[in-house]
């Protein structure tokens, strides 16, 4: 088994020559007499590339004493320890697979028959298909039968309707509470603080937390101080105030209507809890108030007032829940990207209890988003609220293998704002039509990607066989943003995403309750809810200053989703079948081989693109966070499955604590009702006053 994964592996990593098929040479990058820091990097990653492939590479002695000379190195041990450790681990994963698994087994074999033959390195396709069918079997046949798989893929993905919403949303600006999330980070070092355009008051207490240490990371956090036209607040609020501008005028919103977003503020320092809510008050007031929408936010401060002051007490007095407070502690906005994500949805449950009792539903959106509402009613034929009307959303139906599903959430598209002149209708993630690079004939998620976002996303309700009546499409891809779910199926179903997602978090949403017995929540894909997606046109340095958290967020993603998955049901087959074939790619048999593999071969690309600071950048960072994250996955009781089953049981706390409640204040009961004016009063203090500081 070894020997012919080696066999892979040296065949894909040597020299290029007349009739061979190589993606990487990395002996060149094994340059021992390079003394500075990348140059050091570069030839760990090499050595670790040429080790892998054993004895078949002529370099491997020369790369094994490397890593043993920088293992001895008080600066290196640490990166070399992380590089010779995953030799071990990628060794033992595919032994272990080909083990259980004879059809992995067989087609490992059958790879390595195949590069052993020179002449089949002419057939470059066939080869690459060959190599997906071990590292990332999700791509076969996607380049060679796009519309055969878009068309196979949205049959599967068709559901039948055996009963519409009898009430369906009515009146989105009274009963859908908007979300969004803020990721907020102190100014950039090349800015002065007496410069920046804010009170006295606020550039002291600047002065003060800049000094703290970091506590979060975020993939490209708001800098305080950032100009207003790059300001993704402000430009996701300003855009979502314009759309329920045009919403009144086309007659879906009465004059006195103010739909409310909620906004939670994730930051790095923390100091910035106690200023957010001010800081956003004074960017408001210069850049002009809201005159369509209450803005409330939320930090960490806020959520554990609610929870030692409503929640809390609430489950110690109706459940007689003594330890409410430690495990209620789930509720909140600060940490990884789970944590917040599954807050912008629990919070409407909060809120159709303790303050408005018309809200049914929440509907969130990324910041960076809008609605194009001229081209959705020019293109789509209805607005954005029109859109959210649909008697789709909560619709009872079977799915293809006659389960019986209730869509209770709801899922729209993106177009992206270069696009949007050729069509609302044209996928944000395109099928690729460059070369492969040399990580992606491992991992390559972007092909998955653009099927389901063309078979799912871009699905229109037009044909007798998906009519958007009796016939609809089932939604496993979604967005971030674009997502709402009816508070009735949320407080029914009760998903989340766990709070150490750092990535995917709306991917992991929806698996928390798909392996749950009986009828399955789902979401409904409302074709022509279209938001267009503007981060190319004001976001590009944010977005480039978080491209290597970003990447290896990704590479952590395909470690946690199989042990997420094998947290949630033994037969992890199976599910994979249902989120196959992109949110399925990433639960991986070889989730270890996959991560250190297209880990090395990114890096080399970096260095052999002569970007030696991001190389050097990717691996430090990278070799850190995948050591911690294997950490978290390993073992049968790992932390991983302890603490998703910890916060499982805080999430059902906090569904019974509300259903408590709700009784209570249907009985008078005057606990409640004392909770209820606590409530009122927190919700209050979290409001954003536009005007006035």
């Amino acid at each position: 088994m070894l020997e012919q994964f080696e066999s892979i592996i040296s065949t894909l990593i040597q020299p290029k020559k007349q009739k061979t098929f190589a993606i990487f040479d990395p002996a060149y990058q094994l340059d021992g007499e390079r003394t500075d820091d990348a140059g050091i990097a570069q030839a760990l990653n090499a050595a670790f590339l040429i080790t892998l492939a054993g004895n078949m590479h002529p370099a491997l002695e020369r790369a094994k004493g490397f890593m043993a000379r920088m293992k001895d190195s008080s600066e290196w041990a640490d990166i070399a320890k992380f590089y010779m450790n995953g030799i071990n681990l990628v060794h033992r994963e595919i032994e272990n697979v080909c083990k259980k698994d004879p059809n992995f087994s067989y087609r490992l074999k059958t790879l390595s028959e195949w590069v052993s033959n020179k002449e089949n390195m002419n057939n470059t396709e066939e080869t690459a298909e060959k190599i997906w069918s071990v590292f990332f079997p999700e791509a076969n046949g996607i380049l060679a039968n796009k519309q055969e798989r878009i068309k196979a893929l949205r049959t599967k993905r068709t559901v039948t309707i055996t009963r519409l919403n009898a009430t369906p949303i009515s009146d989105p600006a009274r009963q859908i509470l908007f979300t969004s999330n803020v990721l907020l980070t102190i100014p950039p070092v090349s800015k002065s603080l007496a410069e920046l355009p804010f009170s006295d008051y606020l550039k002291e207490k600047l002065l003060e937390i800049i000094r703290e240490p970091q506590l979060y990371w975020y993939d490209h956090p708001i800098q305080i101080g950032v100009e207003q036209e790059k300001n993704e607040i402000l430009y996701g609020i300003r855009g979502l105030d314009m759309a329920f501008d045009f919403e009144r005028d086309r007659g879906n919103m009465s004059l006195d209507a103010k739909p409310i977003c909620v906004l939670s503020v994730s930051i790095t320092h923390q100091g910035l809890q106690g200023i957010a809510r001010r800081y956003l008050e004074e960017e408001f007031l210069r850049s002009g108030s809201l005159k369509n929408i209450d803005v409330y936010v939320f930090t960490e401060v806020d959520t554990q007032q609610i929870i030692e002051e409503i929640l809390a007490p609430a489950a110690v007095h109706y459940l007689q829940c003594e330890d409410a407070k430690e495990l209620l502690g789930v509720f909140g906005v600060d940490g990884e990207y789970g944590r917040h994500y599954s807050f912008l949805k629990a919070i409407a449950a909060f809120w159709s209890i303790f303050i408005q009792p018309e809200i049914r539903a929440t509907f969130k959106i990324d910041l960076d988003q809008v609605f194009p509402q001229k081209e959705l009613v020019e293109q789509a034929g209805a607005s954005a609220f029109e859109h959210l009307k649909t008697p789709l959303w909560g619709a009872h139906s079977l799915n293809s293998n006659g389960q019986s599903l209730e869509l209770g959430m709801i899922a729209g598209a993106l177009v992206n704002e270069g696009d949007i002149g050729k069509s609302l209708f044209t996928p944000d993630v395109p099928f690729p039509s460059r070369a492969i690079s040399p990580d992606e004939y491992i991992f390559f998620s972007a092909l998955p990607q653009a099927l389901s976002a063309e078979a799912e996303m871009m699905a229109r309700y037009t044909l007798d066989k998906l009519d958007g009546k009796k016939t609809c499409i089932q939604r496993i891809h979604v967005t971030g943003g674009t997502t709402g779910i009816l508070v009735d199926s949320l407080r029914r179903y009760r998903p989340f995403t766990p709070s150490f997602f750092g990535r995917a978090e709306d991917q992991a949403y929806i698996l928390s309750v798909l392996t749950k017995p009986g009828t399955k929540l789902g979401y409904v894909h409302k074709d022509g809810l279209i938001m267009r997606h503007d981060k190319e046109s004001f976001a590009q340095e944010a977005i480039q200053s978080a491209y290597i958290a970003k990447l290896v967020g990704d590479y952590i993603r395909i470690i946690y989703f199989p042990a997420f998955a094998k947290a949630l049901t033994h037969n992890v087959s199976k599910l994979k079948d249902i989120i196959d074939p992109f949110t399925g790619c990433f639960i991986s048999k070889i989730p270890t081989t996959v991560v250190y593999l297209r880990f090395g071969l990114k890096a080399a690309s970096f260095f052999a693109a002569g970007k030696e600071e991001q190389g050097l950048e990717f691996i430090k960072i990278g070799a850190k966070r995948i050591m911690k994250a294997l950490d978290f996955v390993r073992g049968d009781k790992s932390m991983l499955k302890e603490n998703y089953k910890k916060e499982l049981l805080s999430w059902n706390l906090y569904y019974n604590t509300l259903s408590a409640v709700e009784d209570a204040l249907k009985n008078g009961d005057g606990f409640a009702l004392e909770l209820r004016k606590k409530a009122e009063s927190i919700i209050n203090q979290c409001s954003i006053r536009f005007g006035s500081i």
